[in-house]
């Protein structure tokens, strides 16, 4: 893995350091010197760097993002198409006409039918859906669907997180008399825009709303936030507005959109929000995840524990379910559902693994797919539902693009990933003419296709991206943002980095380095997997190697601020009540490495060791043992 230290300026590191002293939410800690007694930077210099490498530069920008707030939302109308759709809801809802959404079956489509759903109805209107059935009826509006809407007497359709490249369907709405209301993030294709009584997307041609990267549930909350100030009183607006947040934080980590601006501000208040939940749905959502409420979650739990088994009733079963949850008012029949999502979860995970198995070994036996810029991957009856997620482990496993079909008979379909310098949708729309319909952005994409035509998307993605790529865009990149000593790690720099939570797409952890930093006990396996490793800051003492083995582990940790950190002084911490204490300049933590057992197997470390580490900086909150500790990314020789 090759570390790239970003680079930085000095001067304007300087001048932000000396701007950040001044913001309120940071006066705690502004009052400090540059240094404390024992020459350690302020924690404020090391979070100026960080804020800059956000492209965060002035008082007004730092402010914003270390402190977001409702008041920090775009006005609704900005964006195009806005105004006009909510006219036609607002007269629908007068008339008392029945509307029905259509919404896609994932994370993002099912969050931003509850979002549409529940504003209409909060306003007096009556809303129906239609999440379509992933392999029955796959992505995208389908005439047929439309075509039975209009006959049962609906007259207007607004589609959630779909429907930017539907022109046979807004064709067949018009058709039959129905206004079709689109709500999309996705990018238009080149032939524009369907052509509907309102496109609401903030990536079309000629929308100058200040923030393109809304998710899907993030356009539809834009569309419920003008309504609900058009027809509600101001008062009642705020709270509503927040208990979306919930829902539309989920959503907004779950399509891993930047995390960035308005993404930001529902990332961050949304999972705050999180924590006082009363809808029963979402209750027994968390329960099932085992996510406490004592603290808020964290963006990590969202993805990896809350999103994953809302995405498993679209990709296992019916995302309906997932409707339901959210609408249900008895906590039993909450709670049942939230179980249904939880074992379609438990399936969706051994098909990934059974698909995965095959992958690997069919990669393993052909040297053409082991030396293939863009991988391309093939298997009769593979659920199309895991075939995503499949992309992504190729993706994160062998670091280059790649595509996993799901064949069934004569008819093919496939999902993409890739990597950072690698356009995906640009890829695919060179081989356009060999799919039957295609959609995605830069670093994902969905498509159908006739499978005859699989061997040739094969050869012609490959020679595509040798035109994009070199082989060293294949070598995994670590962004090193800031080098640190060690004696740096401390509480107040823990509040500084707790500040740029939540983490997330295009807001990654901030990953830090050490240099020459000393093993003191012998590493430990943990698990057969994983690897523990006490570090020490600067050069071994002489006195140091004398100690017996035992003598070492016997030794409490030795950080008199966060190795011995106790949860009230976590507390202190979150509230930015630094201590001001002399600390010891030499420390020792904990660094815990996961999955890097074979690493230390292959490359035996010894205590006394001199290494660099690459890492990130996390809390322990065990009542007894915690405290500061260090999560490796990477390690090398000193």
């Amino acid at each position: 893995m090759r570390w790239e230290l970003a680079a930085e300026d000095p001067a304007q590191v300087q001048a932000l350091t000396a701007i950040l002293r001044d913001l309120p939410c940071l006066a705690s800690v502004a009052s400090n010197r540059t240094a404390d007694a024992t020459g350690r930077r302020n924690p404020l210099h090391t979070l100026a760097r960080l804020l800059i490498r956000r492209g965060l530069t002035d008082a007004d920008s730092a402010a914003r993002y270390l402190a977001p707030s409702l008041a920090h939302l775009y006005t609704p109308e900005r964006m195009t198409g806005l105004r006009a759709a909510v006219d036609r809801i607002d007269a629908a809802i007068e008339r008392k006409d029945p509307i029905l959404i259509y919404g896609d079956y994932d994370v993002d489509g099912t969050m931003a039918v509850i979002i549409l759903k529940t504003a209409i109805e909060l306003c007096g209107g009556t809303a129906d859906f239609h999440v379509p059935h992933r392999i029955r009826e796959g992505y995208d509006m389908r005439d047929d669907v439309i075509e039975r809407a209009a006959a049962a007497g609906i007259r207007l359709i607004i589609s959630v997180d779909m429907g930017i490249r539907a022109f046979a369907p807004a064709e067949t709405a018009h058709r039959l008399g129905v206004d079709l209301i689109v709500t999309d993030h996705h990018l238009p294709g080149p032939d524009g825009v369907p052509k509907a009584h309102a496109v609401v997307n903030p990536n079309q041609a000629g929308c100058d709303y200040p923030y393109k990267q809304l998710c899907g549930a993030g356009v539809a909350f834009k569309v419920a936030q003008g309504l609900l100030q058009r027809r509600l009183p101001e008062k009642d607006q705020t709270r509503l507005l927040l208990s979306f947040m919930k829902v539309v934080a989920i959503a907004t980590i779950a399509d891993a959109v930047p995390l960035t601006g308005e993404n930001r501000v529902f990332a961050s208040l949304g999972l705050e929000a999180l924590r006082r939940a009363v809808n029963p749905g979402l209750k027994a959502l968390l329960e099932v995840a085992q996510i406490s409420t004592k603290r808020p979650p964290n963006s990590t739990e969202v993805a990896f524990r809350i999103a994953p088994r809302i995405n498993a009733a679209g990709r296992m079963d019916v995302a309906r379910d997932v409707i339901e949850l959210f609408s249900v008012k008895d906590l039993d029949r909450a709670r049942l559902l939230a179980g249904k999502l939880d074992r379609l979860n438990a399936e969706r995970q051994e098909e990934e693994r059974r698909i995965l198995r095959s992958i690997d070994e069919r990669i393993a036996g052909d040297p053409a797919l082991c030396e293939a810029y863009c991988i391309v991957v093939d298997g009769e009856g593979w659920h199309r539902g895991v075939i995503g997620i499949a992309a992504t482990r190729i993706v994160e496993r062998y670091h280059r693009p790649a595509m996993v079909i799901s064949r069934d008979g004569d008819e093919a379909h496939g999902s993409g990933r890739s990597i950072r310098p690698f356009h995906l949708l640009e890829a695919v729309e060179s081989s356009s003419s060999l799919f039957t319909r295609y959609g995605g952005h830069s670093h994902a994409c969905g498509f159908a296709m006739p499978s005859a035509n699989v061997p040739q998307l094969r050869a012609e993605l490959d020679a595509f991206a040798r035109t994009r790529l070199t082989a060293a865009d294949f070598d995994p990149v670590l962004d090193i943002e800031v080098e640190l000593d060690l004696t740096e790690i401390t509480p107040a720099l823990f509040q500084m980095l707790s500040l740029l939570e939540p983490y997330g797409t295009g807001n990654h952890e901030p990953a830090f380095s050490a240099r020459n930093v000393r093993l003191i006990a012998p590493p430990k396996i943990l698990k057969d997997k994983h690897i523990k490793l006490k570090l020490k800051a600067g050069e071994r003492e002489p006195a140091q190697s004398e100690l017996s083995a035992t003598a070492i582990l016997t030794t409490p940790r030795c950080h008199p601020d966060g190795a011995a950190i106790s949860r009230a002084e976590k507390a202190e911490a979150k509230g930015f009540q630094p201590r001001t204490e002399n600390r010891e300049l030499r420390t020792c933590f904990d660094a815990l490495g996961w999955n890097m057992a074979e690493r230390l197997q292959q490359s035996p470390l010894l205590a006394g060791d001199a290494i660099d580490i690459a890492f990130t900086i996390g809390l322990n909150d065990h009542p007894e043992f915690g405290g500061l500790e260090l999560s490796l990314r990477d390690f090398k020789a000193a």
